[in-house]
């Protein structure tokens, strides 16, 4: 692979002013990466009641209302197809998940939750409930539900700029 030769920097262009939507923009891109870190860490302390990972909550959390593809629960969860591949066999592995046959599909198996999978869930559900309420409570219920619509207009805006 060839190194990028980077021009000296008084041939850089210069970018074009920030509006201030654009400003806000930056500084919720940048709250959120904080933010994330802050979920990331609460939901691995959480799905530790379960004796599971983040990753294995998450993956879990695809397929609790009824079977669905490894694809399908990326897409649903926000997850690579690969990565949830990799959980899948590890839950599968574990008894916490089983493979199905998939009815509509000869080679896409259905990812299923057991019974031992839904006790981790149960588990966590029992932690993570007390401390939603908690942390739901201190910001209020209103200002959750709009930062919640906030973010599913603004996933839409950038799903539609792919």
């Amino acid at each position: 692979m060839s190194r990028v030769r980077t021009p000296p920097r008084d041939q850089w262009p210069e970018p074009q002013p920030e509006t201030a939507a654009g400003t806000a923009l930056t500084d919720l891109i940048l709250a959120t990466f904080r933010l994330n870190r802050r979920l990331l860490d609460a939901a691995q302390r959480l799905a530790a009641e379960g004796e599971i990972t983040a990753a294995g909550w998450q993956v879990l959390g695809g397929v609790l209302d009824g079977p669905r593809t490894v694809a399908d629960v990326g897409r649903l969860m926000g997850m690579t197809r690969q990565g949830v591949q990799r959980v899948a066999d590890v839950l599968v592995d574990r008894g916490l998940a089983e493979y199905q046959a998939n009815p509509a599909h000869r080679r896409a198996k259905l990812l299923a939750c057991t019974e031992d999978g839904y006790w981790a869930i149960r588990r966590i559900s029992i932690a993570q409930h007390p401390w939603a309420d908690e942390v739901g409570s201190a910001i209020g219920t209103a200002e959750l539900r709009n930062a919640r619509e906030t973010m599913e207009r603004l996933t839409a805006i950038l799903d539609d700029a792919r």
